[in-house]
C-alpha cells in the first residue's frame, strides 16, 4: 500500500475500496465530458461539440452586428471557421481601427472624382471650369465671408450657386469676341447667332446672352 494516496486508505492502513470506486467514477464522468480538439478526419458532430464547448454560436445570426462591416457573408465564413463572439468582436474593432481611415479617403476621393466631373459638365470643359474657377475664388474672397464662402464651395452645387451669384451681380456682359460693354438686345441677338450658340451648345456663352436679357429686360 506504499503507493496508493491516503484518501483510499482505511484507519488501519486496509483498501477503502468505496472511496477507490466514488474517485474513479467522478473521473470516468468528467473524462465522459471532456471534449476532443477536432482533427480533419473529424466528422461534423464532433467539430460542433468542440464549437459550443469554446463558444461558438449555433448559427452566424448569432454574432455581434456591425454597421460599418457588417455583412451576411463574412458571418457566414466566422461561422464556418468557428470563430466565438468576442472574436468575432475583436475583429470588428480592429477593422475599424485601421480600415475606417483607408475608407474615409477612398469616399473622400470619390466624392471630390464626383464633383470635378459634374463642375466640367456645368462649364462645358477643363479650361472653362478653371477658368470659372479662378473667376469664382477672386469674387467670394470680395464679396462673402470667408467662412460661408468656404462651406458653399465644399460641394459641386454650391460653386455652381456662387457663379450663378456672381453672374447675376456683373455689372456687364462679355461678348463673343471677348469685349467687355454693356449690350443691346441686338447684340444679344447677334451673339445667338454665333455656333457657339445653336450648334455648339456652349453651356457659358449661353449663360453669358441669358444673363444680358436678364439685365435688359428685368
Amino acid at each position: 500500500m506504499e503507493n496508493v494516496p491516503e484518501k483510499f486508505l482505511n484507519k488501519d492502513g486496509s483498501l477503502n475500496e468505496d472511496a477507490l470506486l466514488k474517485s474513479y467514477n467522478e473521473l470516468e464522468k468528467k473524462i465522459g465530458n471532456m471534449v476532443s480538439i477536432p482533427t480533419s478526419d473529424s466528422d461534423e458532430v464532433a467539430q460542433r461539440r468542440f464549437f459550443r464547448a469554446i463558444g461558438v454560436p449555433e448559427s452566424s445570426d448569432e454574432y455581434p452586428h456591425n454597421e460599418l462591416f457588417d455583412d451576411e457573408n463574412v458571418r457566414s465564413e466566422f461561422h464556418k471557421i468557428g470563430l466565438t463572439n468576442n472574436q468575432v468582436e475583436k475583429i470588428y474593432n480592429i477593422a475599424e481601427e485601421y480600415l475606417s481611415p483607408v475608407l474615409s479617403e477612398i469616399f473622400s476621393a470619390q466624392q471630390e472624382s464626383n464633383a470635378i466631373s459634374e463642375l466640367k459638365k456645368f462649364f462645358g470643359s477643363d479650361e472653362k471650369m478653371y477658368n470659372a474657377l479662378i473667376e469664382i475664388k477672386s469674387f467670394g474672397e470680395r464679396f462673402l465671408p470667408i467662412d460661408a464662402f468656404n462651406e458653399l464651395c465644399a460641394s459641386a452645387q454650391g460653386i455652381q450657386g456662387v457663379y450663378k451669384m456672381m453672374q447675376t451681380m456683373e455689372p456687364h456682359v462679355e461678348t463673343s469676341n471677348g469685349d467687355t460693354k454693356n449690350l443691346t438686345d441686338d447684340d444679344l441677338r447677334r451673339m445667338m447667332r454665333d455656333p457657339k450658340y445653336w450648334r455648339d451648345h456652349d453651356a457659358e456663352y449661353i449663360r453669358k446672352i441669358e444673363n444680358g436679357f436678364k439685365k435688359l429686360y428685368s
